[in-house]
């Protein structure tokens, strides 16, 4: 019998898979004291790409919606997500405004965080492990798991005990973003990893892209994972993390405890389904076994941004071919990881090989810069002809021999007129200067959502007053027929 600690993410890779990051701060205010309540070991939240979405396009203030939540959950620890060497950006971000990210979170009550980089560049995420260990935050040290041939349980072991070795990191979080990991191939490295930890707590998230993270949360546990990551049943599934209701029957069917207040699961579901419906979100997604995940491997949250892509170029109908090139880019960029960045590098490069129908004609600038080494070493040697036309496209010259800056905060605040105000600084360094002032023109954050709009009240009014089995209202706006069962 093991006691499970489960990591609630509903208001972090829920809403980023489900919803494209557009969870504003009153969609989840009204229920935030519950999952403070419900005994969670964290609750998952900010990070950089959810900051720029919320000010781009739901024009609210992300440090205004983060105090107001961080206001409601005071007995949960809540937890940020950095990219080791960038922030919104698929390029590099200076040491020192990363610095100050990491600084400013914890000023504003983040007190665990996530860091990753795909390329395993455990120095970065050393440097931002000490920053946070100036506030006395946990730091989990990210392993990202990916089915190809160099991606060995030896591989991962090393990538382990790199990240163990940091003493600054608490905890190894294996995550598996595209979930493909089956019960066979954990029952080996699972161990492996352990082996590898050094005494550290293993946490695991796994995307139920393909239908099994469930089955694969259950065996985590048999092997000695004791830390799961979870989200409410609506926010939950398909592209998203398993059900914390499904998962929680799975322990207790299998004699192990947890020390969540199940009573308080509903009101939440509840909550955030009615929210999901009144914004168009979806919501109870299911996940269905589906073998060319493993294929492509792209993260649930890029399918609809690869679909957008298509339909730009009247396209939409190719998607499967993109998936398919997507594998075949993978593997001749020598196997990247399949997340921020790498797996928008590919999927966008898989999108211009599909569009331009002809393969590597078109090479964004990041594609140069990875395939120059700006991000780090690739898993496996880049494809020499394929290499040899990435450098030989029309700027590849200036690309590669252009690494990125790396100017003094002092000269980022003058750079960018904020003063000392950092949190400014922030906002205005990772995202264009009139998306931020169109936000700050919005007003205050709102503090709720609407669950209906205010036709749709005046139509449920006008039922609730008459007895007639048909009732038609015409305005302005609207000309609704209705007609009672």
């Amino acid at each position: 019998m093991t006691h499970v600690a489960l990591l609630d993410t509903t208001l972090r890779d829920g809403q980023q898979s489900l919803w494209g990051m557009r969870m504003q701060a009153g969609m989840a205010l009204p229920v935030a004291h519950l999952l403070d309540r419900t005994g969670f070991r964290t609750i998952d939240y900010a990070g950089s790409s959810m900051f720029e979405v919320l000010v781009k396009y739901c024009r609210e203030d992300p440090w205004a919606g983060l105090d107001l939540l961080r206001a409601a959950i005071q007995r949960t620890p809540m937890r940020g997500g950095m990219r080791a060497n960038a922030a919104v950006s698929f390029g590099v971000t200076p040491d020192a405004l990363m610095d100050t990210w990491m600084r400013r979170l914890n000023e504003h009550g983040v007190r665990s965080f996530w860091i990753y980089d795909c390329a395993f560049g455990w120095q970065n995420m050393a440097r931002l492990a000490r920053v946070a260990k100036e506030y006395g935050s946990e730091v989990a040290g990210t392993v990202f798991f990916s089915l190809s041939p160099v991606h060995t349980d030896e591989y991962f072991a090393a990538r382990t005990a790199e990240m163990a070795g940091v003493a600054e990191i608490d905890t190894i979080l294996f995550y598996d973003t595209a979930g493909v990991l089956d019960v066979e191939r954990m029952r080996t490295l699972v161990p492996t990893l352990q082996a590898a930890a050094l005494g550290k707590p293993l946490e695991f998230h796994s995307n139920n892209l393909m239908g099994t993270s469930g089955l694969a949360y259950a065996e985590a546990v048999e092997l000695g994972i004791t830390i799961l990551h979870t989200a409410s049943r609506p926010m939950a599934n398909g592209p998203s993390v398993p059900s914390t209701e499904s998962v929680l029957r799975n322990l207790e069917l299998r004699g192990h405890t947890h020390g969540l207040d199940t009573s308080l699961l509903a009101p939440v579901a509840d909550h955030f389904r009615a929210v999901g419906r009144a914004a168009g979100y979806p919501v109870d997604q299911v996940s269905e076994y589906d073998l060319f995940s493993a294929t492509h491997q792209i993260p649930g949250g890029m399918t609809g941004t690869l679909r957008n892509q298509l339909a730009q170029h009247s396209m939409a109908d190719r998607l499967d071919d993109v998936l398919a090139e997507t594998a075949a880019v993978r593997r001749e960029l020598g196997y990247p990881i399949m997340a921020t960045p790498f797996s928008q590098l590919v999927g966008t490069q898989a999108v211009l090989n599909v569009v331009s129908g002809r393969r590597w004609s078109v090479v964004p600038d990041e594609v140069v810069a990875y395939a120059a080494g700006h991000y780090g070493a690739p898993p496996a040697p880049i494809d020499p002809d394929v290499l040899d036309r990435i450098m030989s496209s029309s700027r590849a010259t200036l690309v590669a021999a252009t690494p990125p800056e790396q100017p003094s905060l002092e000269e980022l605040r003058a750079r960018h007129g904020t003063g000392t105000d950092d949190d400014e600084l922030i906002l205005r360094a990772l995202i264009p200067g009139p998306a931020v002032d169109a936000m700050r023109a919005a007003g205050p954050v709102r503090r709720d959502y609407p669950l209906s709009s205010p036709e749709v009240r005046q139509v449920q009014e006008l039922l609730g007053l008459t007895r007639t089995p048909y009732v038609r209202v015409a305005s302005e706006v609207m000309d609704v027929e209705l007609r009672k069962n």
